[in-house]
């Protein structure tokens, strides 16, 4: 279908830059899965947190407001685009305990060191090649015990399906722990439907950490637009005990919980009775994986960067309980 028919519906695999989106286009949410901003730098996880100070390094573009604005619902970090402003900023954080190093560029758990002293974030850093850095780092304090919990709303047409839920960890090709799919519980209509369930104190947190993250995007970034909108809420203790929470990044793209998002609309367009689904994606990793009985498989074969993989939803009708 040409880019220029007006009922092309796209689904990058990436968050789009407004000039790509422009050029092949694509004019608002309704025309695509996923999302649209101004810089390609605003689709990572970058924008989380502030700079080290106001001489750091910054790609063009950059906003201070955002960080401020989403201070009370994120951990504490920083991000970084040079090497001495996140040596800079790891020292200081360290001051806390031990820090976590993030590529802006890593997904599903890729792309992360832990540092417990400055000695090893040095030789962190002093692997990294310019072009990783000048990409961007997040430089964040590290927690234990994490529960990392998905919130977010999709949109399709004139199908609305807004959720939460938690991820769960599995081991790749290689031994190393990445992720494994999400179980979410999934509502028909917005996050008004989504409250009125009876949810967890922690999960409402999570939710309200995110709709925080949310909102602050579409008031700092001019141009940006999204139909799916998922947000990673980790929860979790530091060093001495103390407990966490806050959104590590967001997801304006088809992503590891798209599968059960795509599956809870499709299960909402078939019984516009059902309100509330239960919708588990799983990417399980290795040969001779069977999926249970009923699972829609959405890959099942070599990938060509992980290896054998095998992607999978189910979906499940769950007891409203408004």
């Amino acid at each position: 279908m040409a880019a220029q028919d007006a009922e092309a519906y796209f689904v990058p695999s990436d968050t789009l830059t407004s000039a790509v989106a422009t050029s092949l286009g694509i004019r608002g949410a309704e025309d695509l899965f996923g999302g649209v901003v101004p810089s390609s730098f605003v689709a990572t996880k970058t924008i989380t947190h502030p700079l080290i100070d106001a001489d750091a390094a910054a790609p063009a573009g950059w906003c201070d407001e955002f960080p401020r604005l989403v201070a009370g619902s994120v951990l504490a970090g920083y991000s970084a685009f040079a090497k001495a402003d996140a040596l800079k900023a790891g020292r200081r954080l360290l001051e806390r305990g031990p820090v976590r190093v993030k590529l802006a560029s890593g997904i599903a758990g890729m792309g992360q060191c832990v540092a417990d002293d400055e000695a090893v974030l040095t030789q962190v850093l002093d692997k990294l090649t310019d072009e990783d850095v000048a990409a961007g780092l997040v430089i964040e304090e590290n927690l234990v015990e994490v529960v990392t919990h998905s919130v977010g709303c999709v949109r399709v047409a004139e199908m609305v399906a807004t959720y939460c839920g938690v991820q769960r960890q599995t081991a790749n090709n290689d031994g190393a722990d990445v992720y494994g799919g999400s179980d979410l519980r999934v509502v028909r209509g917005g996050f008004s439907a989504l409250l009125a369930l009876e949810l967890p104190v922690e999960v409402r947190l999570a939710i309200a950490q995110a709709r925080v993250y949310d909102d602050a995007a579409d008031r700092c970034f001019r141009g940006f637009y999204a139909s799916r909108r998922n947000y990673d809420v980790a929860q979790g203790t530091d060093m001495k005990g103390r407990r966490h929470s806050g959104v590590l990044e967001q997801s304006w793209r088809a992503g590891g919980a798209s599968g059960a998002e795509i599956g809870a609309l499709e299960a909402f367009r078939a019984d516009a009775s059902l309100h509330t689904v239960r919708a588990v994606s799983r990417e399980i990793y290795g040969d001779g994986v069977s999926p249970p009985a009923g699972a829609t498989v959405y890959f099942r074969g070599i990938d060509p960067k992980v290896g054998p993989l095998t992607k999978f939803t189910v979906v499940q009708p769950y007891a409203d309980t408004r």
